[in-house]
């Protein structure tokens, strides 16, 4: 979903068709595409290409196998929202009730799609940061709700107070924070969190926060927002396993947050998916409860794959911003005589091998001009692909 390549609005509100009427390709597809027909490394897409942790990948067969293959309760199983409820607290020392204060979901798009629906009525505006992952873009327009940014900008991608203050109203509807940042790997300070509560306050707003990469945070704190003080009735938290557990395809997320907001997204979720994943739900409710040791690794080996593909680019002759958090790395090509990067991912592959996408599809048209040379790339992958993706990157500096 997204708000790029030429879509017009369709009755429903939501700019998802291309001017001929057919599905819209994203970006994503697009680089996809290419890497499938150059043979190019694709460090587009953030998915990870190892499994996960064998415990958790067992528990699932085993949940297969015992029967575990039919609807489960509509909440998500009792055992994995006990899970959940447990590692909010173990984290982040959250008091979370399993039975009223949490949601099971098919992934956290699908807790971002149900909660917009659930809280947003047509005209109300939904405040995000920009660049901003790119189904919120498609998720407010089918809310019919007017989608509002605040920029992040190079290098350091963190808000300017001041404009985020002007950007919230009392028309805001809902304040749409992603953290740890994609596509940008930003983690925002206390600071920021703070004012975000004190503006939701001020303005009468919901907060609904996406934290997937919570656990995935280098050099930094991931502060939960519904931890802050005055911020938990307010606040609505979304995030998954996948991320943590590279388990991506699995789609199990979940949402936390007050009993009556959480009801809120049930209520249109049961429209949406019913209910899901019924045999990975207790494997990750085993992979939540796996010891510190596991969580602090999974941060390690990702900090070492960042800068594995961090050397290779400033080899290459880009500019970085090196992240604290997510998958996700930015860097500027400028150096190397681009001003558009979108033209620049589509040459890549055959340039270099390399497969990334432009940060161009992560904005607004309008603001383009300010991304134009920047290029995000994943390292969530193995890190023999990651030193063979730098030393094919290295071609483009010769």
């Amino acid at each position: 979903m997204g708000e790029h390549g030429g879509w017009q609005r369709t009755a429903a509100g939501a700019g998802l068709l291309s001017t001929d009427g057919s599905i819209a390709a994203t970006i994503f597809a697009e680089m996809s595409a290419l890497a499938t027909e150059t043979g190019a490394i694709n460090l587009g897409q953030g998915f990870p290409d190892e499994d996960g942790p064998a415990e958790v990948l067992e528990a699932a067969t085993e949940s297969i196998r015992n029967g575990a293959n039919q609807y489960p309760p509509g909440r998500g199983i009792a055992d994995l929202r006990l899970a959940i409820a447990q590692h909010q607290e173990r984290f982040y020392d959250l008091t979370v009730d399993p039975d009223t204060e949490v949601l099971v979901t098919a992934g956290a798009t699908e807790g971002l799609a149900a909660a917009i629906l659930a809280l947003v009525e047509a005209g109300d505006e939904v405040l995000t940061f920009e660049p901003f992952y790119d189904a919120y873009g498609g998720l407010i327009a089918l809310a019919g709700a007017e989608h509002r940014t605040v920029p992040l900008r190079w290098p350091d991608f963190q808000p300017d107070h001041d404009e985020l203050r002007r950007a919230v109203t009392d028309n805001t509807r809902i304040i749409l924070v992603n953290n740890p940042h994609n596509p940008t790997g930003a983690v925002f300070d206390r600071a920021t969190l703070e004012l975000i509560v004190e503006l939701a306050h001020r303005h009468d707003a919901i907060v609904v926060t996406d934290e997937v990469y919570e656990h995935l945070v280098y050099g930094a704190t991931h502060i939960p927002v519904a931890s802050l003080p005055g911020a938990w009735e307010r606040t609505l938290t979304l995030s998954s396993g996948g991320k943590t557990f590279n388990t991506t395809g699995w789609k199990i997320g979940w949402a936390t947050g007050p009993a009556a907001l959480v009801t809120a997204v049930t209520t249109v979720k049961q429209f949406l998916t019913y209910v899901n994943g019924a045999p990975f739900q207790p494997a990750m409710a085993t992979g939540l409860r796996l010891p510190d040791s596991f969580f602090v690794g999974a941060a390690a080996d990702l900090q070492a794959k960042r800068d594995i593909l961090a050397d290779g680019l400033r080899s290459a002759g880009f500019a970085l911003s090196l992240p604290h958090g997510s998958y996700f790395i930015v860097a500027d090509a400028s150096a190397l005589g681009v001003e558009d990067a979108a033209d620049f991912c589509r040459r890549l592959p055959s340039l270099a091998g390399v497969v990334g996408i432009p940060i161009t599809a992560f904005v607004h048209g309008d603001r383009h001009s300010e991304y134009r040379s920047l290029v995000r790339f994943a390292f969530c992958k193995k890190r023999a692909v990651l030193h063979e993706a730098a030393t094919r990157l290295a071609t483009l500096r010769a």
